[in-house]
């Protein structure tokens, strides 16, 4: 057996293996729910009537939807430049430190202060992100170990200024920092409901970095870069430049979700403000095939997922972590169907 290119794949396997990929994706999640002893066809139908079957339950959705979307964008960005990017929780937790910092005091109120804050909190990521795509430019360090250390360092300093300076003092014992105030939080899109104006900059976001990969020159130098390095370089593309842009503009993506947390839906930092958005973010972005498009439909997808099944789980009594073996089952699924829209198998 052998892989042989698909110099110009038609529209039949471009859409029809991702398809596949989607309804492989229903078969195992069926398997699963019969191994656990309950009716696939009824599991399968609670979690869609727990991720959309409501208005609070699509809401919920939509709001688990945010951060996945700006994480999925940040990973989508970097993975098409070939920056492999696995730190997005790290970048996360960036932007919502310094969303607490300045949030809980601002010197600046309203909408301008809700800008600056936003700013502030990307520009955080992106300095996170700076330090490892300048060892891997300059000394050729190996990004996805460096990134992926970060996250667990960030998430230490985090641990320890929620016990020491940040702690608020009101909260009774808790490690948690000071609220920020209600004049620089992002507000809702629906008055008396959680989705705040956060899933609205995550979509802004989404058709800016559509707007960059297609219209811009940037857009066309990181696929360059990502197709064929040595090409780029040789055709006077900066390779090195345009890596560190990449991840300025990864790094900022990731913190924008940090943000939106802080500032849009809780309102506080903890230490479980993510139960893993920038490691979702990957999948998200696979799934999506590192369109912006996409990352938004993938990250819906994802965050239908995780809120139907845990409506699921409470109905049917079937363990919620079959939401994470379905989404493991999606993107090894995905992965596959990519390859093979781009490859096929010749059998000797």
């Amino acid at each position: 057996m052998r892989l042989e290119p698909v110099a110009n794949p038609g529209l039949l396997r471009r859409l029809g293996l991702p398809a596949a990929a989607l309804v492989a994706t229903v078969v195992t999640g069926s398997l699963l729910a019969l191994s656990a002893g309950a009716d696939p066809l009824a599991t399968l139908g609670l979690i869609v009537t727990g991720a959309v079957g409501s208005k609070f339950a699509a809401l919920e959705t939509l709001n688990r939807a945010t951060p996945l979307i700006f994480t999925g964008l940040a990973v989508a960005v970097a993975f098409r430049a070939k920056l492999w990017n696995i730190g997005a929780e790290a970048q996360l937790y960036a932007g919502a430190l310094v969303t607490a910092v300045l949030g809980a005091h601002p010197i600046v109120t309203g909408v301008p202060g809700v800008a600056l804050i936003g700013l502030a909190a990307a520009l955080a990521g992106a300095l996170v992100l700076l330090g490892p795509v300048l060892l891997k430019t300059r000394l050729g360090v190996d990004e996805v170990v460096t990134t992926l250390l970060l996250n667990f360092v960030l998430l230490l300093v985090v641990s320890m200024l929620l016990e020491g300076v940040l702690k608020d003092p009101m909260g009774m014992g808790w490690p948690k920092s000071a609220p920020v105030a209600k004049s620089v939080r992002l507000p809702r899109l629906i008055e008396g409901l959680r989705l705040h104006w956060g899933f609205g900059l995550a979509l802004i976001a989404a058709g800016l970095v559509w707007l960059m990969q297609a219209r811009m020159r940037l857009g066309y130098e990181i696929r360059a870069v990502g197709l064929n390095r040595a090409a780029a370089r040789f055709a006077g593309v900066p390779v090195g430049a345009v890596l560190v842009k990449t991840a300025l503009i990864s790094g900022g993506l990731a913190a924008l979700a940090g943000y939106s947390e802080v500032a849009g839906l809780k309102g506080t930092l903890t230490l479980d403000l993510s139960p893993g958005f920038g490691y979702t973010g990957v999948i998200v972005a696979m799934l999506a095939a590192l369109h912006p498009g996409g990352v938004v439909v993938a990250a819906l997808f994802v965050a239908g997922v995780f809120v139907g099944s845990d409506a699921m789980s409470r109905a049917a009594g079937v363990p919620s972590y079959i939401a994470d073996l379905l989404l493991a089952s999606a993107l090894l699924y995905m992965v596959l169907a990519m390859q093979l829209v781009r490859y096929r198998v010749v059998w000797r």
